[in-house]
């Protein structure tokens, strides 16, 4: 088993595609923001050249992108990899609250 892998960030995810869902063709998202929130964001979107929707869009998908990464991937040194292995592969035996939990009935079969 490999120690160490290279994932891609978020943005050499998003520029190889690695996220492309296919959607509609136009998808309407309205939302409601005070003045302030808006002129930041449109100051923002004017610094990179781009409207406000490219740059909600974009912003959005990029968080996006980062949150469901960072529920996928963690990276670990090799020494941190070994602990977490052996962690896995020798796990502590069952305490008494999880016999307790093992031996309650789903609440879906009540």
């Amino acid at each position: 088993m490999a120690k160490t892998r290279k994932y891609p960030s978020a943005s050499e995810a998003s520029r190889a595609g690695a996220f492309e869902l296919s959607e509609p063709s136009s998808a309407a998202i309205n939302m409601r923001i005070g003045a302030e929130t808006r002129r930041l964001i449109d100051d923002a979107a004017a610094v990179l050249g781009k409207t406000r929707t490219e740059f909600m869009v974009e912003s959005a998908r990029q968080a996006a992108i980062d949150v469901l990464l960072d529920q996928r991937l963690f990276v670990l040194d090799p020494k941190r990899y070994d602990a977490f292995v052996r962690a896995l592969d020798n796990p502590p035996p069952p305490g008494p609250k999880l016999r307790a939990l093992l031996r309650r009935r789903p609440a879906w079969e009540r």
